[in-house]
């Protein structure tokens, strides 16, 4: 059903990697879970589930094959990635915004003047559900960005619908105790692309410093190895090595709210690759814009009391325009009820 990827060092001594060095650290056992017995006998699915829960439980993190994501379309979606951010910069900056709500917004982390930062790295984000509302919004150039990443973005949607069945189920509430609220969802895709340096530095080089996702579930489609892990059994980064044709999975802040703890949101960050460039694409979906996340009444107890107050993706949005992520600021440590 899954197979854990067992630890071992890259970028030192120990067992060599076939990927680029991107890091000194520990590679994550990670489970990669094979989610097609999610749609096969009851057994199956239940085993499927378990699985599922027991990665939400343990690190928050884990990856899926037979996802039903063609390799087409996966390749598409990163060579339109790529091909946009290869535009002219004066083209990108069309889409540049302070505003945190602008529904398609482009931005780096470099600062101006500097050629190499701690913090390097270019996205695009933009909203995605529904695609119909707000695809003629997003980059009309290159000529097929539309195209690959609407085909992308529906289908990771998909993923994540199945997903949080299957973790609501984990929980004990059932398989539509949250999906049948997400017709009127948010979904928004950020691509992120990492320059390779001009200068390496030893060690790891960061591009997007620590943080969680406000999501209840992030989807993210790499090319490379570069997104690193923080375990929480030893508070020791990890990085993720990348499995062919796999989804990489991470429980949001929204998630750990509803589970009420029982699930908690996966601290990550991004690695700058030394040898090539880099892009992830992350679908992270949530609830409405203004509709609040709260710990699921049948989660709660005497021996388990409500530990988190309500709120939105709106309520997210507020939180960041006064506290810049990877400054030791964390959305849902701010929801707990001390």
């Amino acid at each position: 059903m899954s197979g854990p990827v067992h630890s071992m060092k890259i970028g030192g001594q120990g067992m060599s990697s076939p990927y680029p060095i991107v890091s000194q650290s520990e590679v994550a056992i990670v489970p990669v879970i094979d989610i097609s017995g999610l749609r096969k006998t009851a057994r199956e699915r239940s085993l499927v589930v378990k699985e599922i829960g027991n990665a939400c439980g343990r690190m928050g993190f884990f990856q899926v094959v037979n996802h039903r994501i063609g390799k087409a379309v996966m390749e598409g979606a990163l060579e339109a990635a790529s091909a946009f951010f290869e535009l002219p910069e004066q083209e990108k900056r069309k889409y540049e915004s302070g505003n945190l709500r602008e529904p398609v917004r482009y931005g780096t982390g470099l600062k101006d003047g500097e050629e190499v930062t701690r913090n390097r790295r270019f996205f695009i984000k933009h909203y995605a559900h529904p695609l119909e509302e707000w695809i003629t919004c997003w980059p009309a150039n290159p000529p097929n960005y539309r195209e690959k990443m609407g085909e992308f973005s529906t289908q990771a949607r998909e993923v994540g619908l199945e997903l949080l069945e299957a973790i609501t189920e984990s929980l004990g509430l059932g398989p539509t105790y949250l999906t049948r609220r997400m017709s009127g969802s948010m979904q928004v895709i950020a691509v992120n692309f990492y320059p390779r340096p001009h200068t390496p530095s030893p060690g790891s080089t960061v591009g997007l410093p620590a943080h969680s996702d406000y999501s209840c579930l992030t989807i993210v489609l790499p090319n490379s190895p570069g997104l690193e892990i923080l375990d929480p059994e030893d508070s020791s980064w990890k990085l993720v090595p990348v499995v062919e044709g796999a989804l990489q999975v991470h429980v949001g802040d929204h998630l750990e709210v509803l589970s009420n703890g029982i699930y908690k949101s996966v601290v990550h960050r991004g690695i700058i690759n030394v040898d090539e460039t880099r892009i992830s694409i992350a679908s992270l979906q949530s609830l409405a814009m203004e509709e609040k996340m709260e710990p699921a009444e049948e989660l709660i107890d005497e021996d388990h009391p409500k530990g988190y107050v309500g709120s939105s993706y709106m309520d997210f949005l507020e939180f960041l325009y006064g506290n810049e992520l990877g400054q030791g600021w964390s959305f849902v440590d701010a929801l707990k009820i001390k």
